[in-house]
């Protein structure tokens, strides 16, 4: 199974972050999520296979956030169809490796897919 990361090209630590992965494996699949979308469902699986919340991969600076959501007290629920609705609010890069999930922020998070100690 290849490696997947959820990717912004235009990002800074979204390009450090695929580097660092390209240093490790080949088998890569990028998911310009900005350009596919990234349904409910997905938000779900990453959330269930990392370990993170919703409030953890959620960009408080981005502009929809703070104009829509920030200050409020929202479900989970809410966030995530937010996350789907606006991509641009998913924190990046994420990086799946055989059922888990780490938010790659710093790169060197990648390891923990890859050497299986915490």
């Amino acid at each position: 199974m290849s490696v997947q990361i959820y990717h912004n090209p235009r990002c800074k630590k979204s390009r450090k972050g695929l580097e660092y992965l390209r240093s490790i494996d080949e088998d890569i699949e990028v998911i310009d999520y900005l350009k596919t979308g990234i349904s409910i469902e997905q938000i779900k699986f990453i959330l269930k296979i990392s370990g993170l919340s919703v409030l953890d991969i959620i960009r408080s600076q981005e502009e929809y956030y703070k104009k829509n959501l920030k200050g409020k007290l929202l479900s989970d629920e809410v966030l995530i169809k937010s996350i789907s609705e606006n991509p641009k609010l998913l924190q990046r890069p994420i990086v799946i490796k055989e059922g888990k999930a780490v938010l790659a922020d710093p790169p060197d998070n990648i390891n923990q897919l890859f050497n299986h100690r915490s």
